[in-house]
């Protein structure tokens, strides 16, 4: 299993936040760059950046990103308001591991379809779960959907995968929702990249047991719950 550290931008700076609210914001670090630079030297090799105001329509953090891309030796999967093909593919030329997309791509199955054949095997979806009902817009607003029904619309799509947050737990540090993944797990072929709730190296390890592909790991690194060098260590990083 890939360990990727997260690196949320709102406002130029590095974020966590709790439970997805904006309003509640632990950590803030101005130079996201200086702390991705930081998370190479720890062993990562993979990073999980999210544009957090682009996603909910507050802005865009498109200088910042750019600069991410330019670290060497980092693949870098970057998300959030991602709303069209030119934008995705755009990232993918300035060097982007791999693109992910949210909201637009499961309320318009033809975008998503049309992106996943121009970009095959470069687009992960996110599917963010508060319980078990996928949620958008900046995990605001609630689809009506289960976490089933999103994956029954994904199926034949040539896709780098799935992107698994628990919004529920997400910042918490309180474990993960081990049953939802190990439901998901059991209802798709598409590797499962695992965010929200890890607190300690058991909670990666359970991750890695259970099947999922990569798992994104925020609060935990950024508070000190784990040991960074530790986790890039023992994981495929």
């Amino acid at each position: 299993m890939i360990a990727m550290p997260a690196i949320d931008l709102r406002e130029g700076a590095c974020v966590q936040l709790v439970g997805g609210a904006y309003d509640v914001e632990r950590v803030r670090i101005a130079d996201p760059v200086a702390q991705a630079a930081m998370f190479r030297t720890m062993g990562f090799r993979a990073l999980h950046v999210v544009d957090l105001d682009a996603a909910t329509g507050r802005g865009e953090n498109a200088a910042v990103v750019d600069a991410l891309l330019q670290l060497d030796d980092l693949a870098v999967t970057v998300g959030g308001g991602i709303r069209s093909q030119e934008r995705a593919q755009a990232l993918i030329d300035r060097g982007a591991a791999r693109v992910v997309v949210g909201t637009r791509a499961l309320e318009d199955p033809v975008f998503l379809r049309d992106l996943s054949r121009a970009l095959p095997g470069r687009v992960v979806v996110a599917l963010d779960v508060r319980g078990r009902e996928v949620v958008t817009k900046g995990w605001s607003a609630g689809t009506g959907k289960t976490i089933d029904q999103a994956l029954e619309a994904l199926q034949g799509l040539s896709l780098a995968g799935i992107l698994v947050t628990a919004v529920h737990l997400e910042g918490s540090l309180r474990g993960i929702d081990a049953e939802l993944y190990r439901s998901i797990l059991a209802n798709t072929a598409f590797d499962v990249v695992a965010s929200g709730g890890i607190g300690t190296l058991d909670d990666v390890r359970a991750l890695a047991a259970l099947g999922c592909r990569a798992a994104v790991i925020g609060m935990a690194l950024y508070t000190g719950a784990v040991d960074g060098r530790t986790i890039a260590k023992e994981f495929d990083s």
